[in-house]
């Protein structure tokens, strides 16, 4: 027997958990783990908006008494028959149209308050719509709201031209239902909140962190790439990395976790290692970048001493901690050139600043780290013939520039020798002493000029 009350405004032809063309419900570890942190058992919590499915049945066996809000009649008719022996209702319609006087102890929007709303909906702003929900709080009570940004890490890393056609959910309407552009409107509108950044979205919220910079702006920046693997307008790697480094990655996270109220621990990151350390790659980077042979010559002796000692991971997934060296995820099925030329490959696709000339092979490249460390590389390995070529726009026309520049520079002393050649040739000691080294080939000349005489 299923609990969906019908409320107004529901939409009966539209899944938000399964969709067919729109994004689906909100979702991930990080959303996972920030409900085992928020919520206690004696809570009665409200769930407003799409939830995947194991988020919603998860809250339920956490807390005393869960109530349930979504917009899609089929949806509600699911959730309910998978809550059937869990305490609380389901209600299915528009946030506009859900009254009541009951209040809860938590309330959980972890999608945002976008899809709160259906197309019956005549106006309802986003500050409405949150509005609402707060009213709906006991005192001292939690809300987790989930917003996006609309001016993100995506928003940079889109394509030009783009032939992407909008999904049924993203045609333009007259409901301005859409969060504050930006970081401060939204903590303006929330000011006792704290903030998690999100990555790579809120349907897949891999990394929920209220600073990311370190290993978590590695553990973003992998989420984000993974998320953009198609063409972009820059390296969506690094790009993460580098506003990580300027402080920027907070305010241009893809969304964000605002939580009220008292949280009785700090929001685990399970994704993100303990411990010190710098991830191996960003070290390497770094001294590639200033040329700085001394650091390279030092590391790569030692990593490749760690890879023989049994070690089992490329500079992207290893820690450097001082002189020693942990994996960071999962070991990789390389031998010690194998995990070198990864590296390479990778500085390659990154179109990061190196002080070898631009356009260089897998195999020079990687046979010239290994021999700091005594290795020779076979004459072929796999990916050895392979063509790399920088993973975003920017970082191409960079290289182009990079390559151009170099050219020039070559094709200028190739004149000036050619020049200098020349000059050298017509000079006068240049002639004598050539006479003085080939007398058979001057005689022989001579010889020529005067038999061609006495034939005329």
């Amino acid at each position: 027997m299923t609990r969906s009350n019908l409320v107004g405004g529901e939409l009966l032809n539209w899944s938000d958990l399964h969709p067919v063309d729109a994004r689906p419900a909100a979702a991930g570890p990080a959303a996972a783990a920030l409900l085992a942190t928020a919520l206690r058992p004696d809570d009665s919590v409200l769930v407003a908006g799409p939830h995947a499915l194991d988020l919603i049945t998860d809250v339920a066996e956490r807390v005393t008494s869960v109530d349930v809000l979504v917009r899609s009649a089929p949806d509600a008719e699911e959730i309910a028959e998978a809550l059937a022996d869990a305490k609380g209702e389901i209600y299915c319609g528009s946030l506009d149209r859900f009254r009541g006087e009951d209040q809860y102890d938590v309330i959980v929007a972890l999608d945002g308050l976008e899809r709160l709303i259906g197309p019956d909906t005549a106006t309802l702003t986003w500050a409405d719509a949150l509005a609402r929900l707060r009213e709906r709080l006991a005192p001292g009570a939690r809300l987790l709201l989930g917003a996006e940004n609309s001016f993100g890490f995506e928003r940079l890393l889109q394509p030009a031209i783009t032939a992407a056609l909008p999904r049924d959910e993203d045609w333009a309407r007259d409901v301005a239902d859409t969060a504050p552009a930006g970081l401060k409107p939204l903590q303006a509108a929330l000011p006792d909140a704290d903030v998690y950044a999100v990555f790579p979205s809120l349907v897949d919220a891999q990394l929920a962190a209220s600073s990311v910079d370190g290993l978590a702006a590695v553990v973003a920046a992998r989420a984000v790439a993974a998320r953009n693997a198609g063409p972009t307008l820059m390296d969506p790697y690094r790009l993460v990395l580098d506003a990580a480094d300027a402080g920027m990655a907070l305010e241009l996270a893809p969304a964000w976790y605002f939580v009220t109220g008292e949280l009785p621990a700090v929001l685990p990151v399970d994704a993100v290692p303990a411990g010190p350390g710098v991830l191996l790659e960003e070290h390497l980077l770094a001294a590639l970048r200033v040329d700085d042979q001394t650091t390279l010559r030092r590391i790569i002796p030692s990593y490749v001493a760690w890879l023989q000692a049994g070690g089992n991971g490329s500079p992207d997934n290893v820690i450097l901690d001082g002189s020693s060296y942990r994996l960071f995820g999962e070991p990789q099925d390389l031998d010690v050139v194998g995990h070198l030329a990864r590296f390479v490959r990778r500085s390659m696709e990154s179109g990061s600043r190196q002080p070898w000339p631009a356009g260089g092979d897998v195999h020079a490249l990687t046979a010239r780290l290994a021999s700091m460390a005594g290795i020779t590389v076979p004459p072929e390995f796999p990916g050895s013939n392979e063509v790399i070529r920088p993973l975003g726009s920017a970082e191409q026309l960079t290289t182009v520039a990079r390559l151009s520049e170099e050219l020039a520079a070559a094709s200028a002393r190739a004149i000036l020798f050619e020049g200098t050649v020349s000059g050298i040739r017509r000079s006068l000691p240049y002639r004598v002493g050539h006479a003085v080294l080939n007398p058979a080939r001057v005689i022989r000349r001579r010889v020529r000029r005067v038999l061609r005489k006495v034939r005329r």
